[in-house]
């Protein structure tokens, strides 16, 4: 909990619904959601060192910036974990400053996206292929960490339900 705000992040593979989620989960609960602000930074999966150190500080700050908005919990679209993932999967490196990044930031709760819904295309997305293999190292991360997670899998209407349970449970 950041101040009397509970942070929740979804997290797991591209193409597994967070975005859409996070924006229909703040919704359902009146507050705000933090994007994936890599979209902003970069247009592509050719970005540098420098760009993902960016994209690492702009999501910290948007988390903080949106803490002070949001309504009893925030909806986290992902996390600086996500970022290094992204950053050793394209660069073959994670400079530190990511580590410290993270460190800032408690999440109360995490929320692990299955694959078990259909890919889409979106100029970005380039690891449909590795699904499988992205949602086990997404998966590996947490659990190297110890991080408590609900996984959430199933239709659009499904997930939801599962995350709005869990979330219903933390802020009651």
């Amino acid at each position: 909990m950041i101040g009397n705000v509970f942070v929740v992040c979804l997290y797991g593979p591209e193409s597994t619904g967070k975005s859409v989620l996070a924006a229909a989960l703040a919704k359902h609960f009146g507050t705000v959601w933090v994007p994936e602000v890599a979209r902003e930074i970069v247009s592509s999966n050719h970005f540098s060192r420098e760009d993902i150190i960016e994209i690492g500080r702009a999501q910290t700050e948007r988390v903080f910036q949106l803490k002070q908005k949001a309504n009893r919990i925030l909806i986290c679209d992902t996390d600086l974990i996500t970022t290094q993932i992204y950053s050793r999967q394209y660069l073959k490196v994670v400079p530190p400053v990511l580590y410290q990044l993270e460190s800032m930031i408690q999440y109360d709760h995490y929320f692990l996206f299955d694959i078990d819904v259909p890919w889409v295309a979106d100029g970005m997305r380039d690891l449909r292929e590795q699904r499988e293999e992205m949602f086990t190292v997404f998966k590996q991360e947490l659990e190297r960490r110890r991080i408590a997670y609900t996984l959430v899998r199933g239709n659009w209407a499904e997930r939801q339900s599962i995350i709005v349970q869990k979330i219903d449970v933390l802020i009651k």
